[in-house]
């Protein structure tokens, strides 16, 4: 199985189009330490010419343009995009759907409460149900994605409920936790031949113990790097929102990924989802370095994977 990183940055990318911090400069400037990267989204695929995005970026658009594994092949309209799978319903993961509205033929997979504000979203609609597959996610349930047609992609999966927020525009002020709920936010297991486990995981609140089971001794997972720390967007005067409050795990701390990840035993660790605000998107950071020591790569646009 092939894992194509199309986009590595957390919502507005890497430079942020309003953002003037540190980090953006350098990136702005062309600084080769400070690579761009768009928002986040992976393709997966079994044969290396059938594809499964799993979340719909902004910036998909510019992504298949950037991947040749998803240009069109054949004469006409064509797309090696057979389905995409949906992790919440933030608008980092659902807007890129809207790229996908000229009648092609795909797939789509969300939990029954992502479907429902894709459903209850008069936007959305330009996704017709002649063109549009919709499937609803049982979480914990093996899944074999499908393509438009229901031909099957030889991808198994299995969908499962992380501590999350659920979407931002769907928050209610006046309930508890902003009216989230379990499987607001999923993970995605990867399984391949020889029992090998993948795991892709955008969001995370904090490291349940259900979830650190889950992942230990996977071969490759690709965790939530939104902030280094979670006071991060007021210490760089971009923000007031801490990362609890937007349901992300810092990595740096007593509590935070470097130090929950490190007994589990995962072969690869790649952190993924970066805000323009992290340092560790910096190749000459300190937070870089520390990263690194602590056995985990950051994921960049383009990269390529294989389990």
């Amino acid at each position: 199985m092939r894992i194509l990183v199309l986009g590595a940055a957390a919502g507005g990318g890497f430079p942020q189009w309003n953002c003037n911090c540190p980090n953006c400069r350098r990136a702005r400037a062309g600084d080769p330490a400070a690579l761009p990267r768009t928002q986040s989204s992976i393709g997966a695929s079994a044969d290396g010419l059938r594809w499964a995005l799993f979340n719909a970026s902004p910036d998909l658009r510019q992504q298949i343009g950037a991947n040749p594994a998803l240009h069109p092949r054949r004469p006409g309209r064509d797309s090696p995009i057979a389905a995409v799978v949906l992790t919440s319903a933030d608008i980092d993961h659902v807007a890129g759907l809207l790229t996908l509205r000229e009648s092609q033929k795909f797939a789509l997979y969300a939990t029954g409460r992502v479907q429902a504000a894709l459903r209850d979203s008069a936007v959305f609609r330009v996704l017709s149900p002649a063109s549009v597959a919709r499937h609803e996610i049982v979480l914990g349930k093996p899944l074999e994605l499908c393509d438009g047609e229901a031909a099957p992609l030889g991808l198994r999966v299995v969908p499962f409920a992380v501590p999350g927020k659920i979407a931002l525009y769907l928050e209610d002020a006046a309930a508890e936790g902003w009216g989230t709920e379990s499987g607001d936010t999923i993970g995605i297991e990867f399984s391949a031949a020889g029992g090998r486990r993948a795991y892709y995981i955008p969001a995370c609140a904090e490291l349940a113990p259900e979830t650190a089971s889950r992942i230990a001794g996977a071969d490759l997972v690709l965790f939530d790097g939104t902030l280094w720390r979670d006071d991060e967007l007021a210490a760089a005067g971009v923000g007031r929102k801490t990362g609890r409050r937007m349901g992300h795990m810092s990595m740096a701390g007593e509590r935070g990924t470097l130090a929950a990840f490190a007994k589990l035993g995962i072969r690869r660790k790649i952190a993924i989802h970066m805000n323009n605000t992290n340092p560790v998107l910096l190749a000459d950071s300190p937070e870089h370095a520390a990263a690194q020591e602590a056995g985990w790569e950051v994921a960049f646009d383009g990269m390529e994977l294989e389990l």
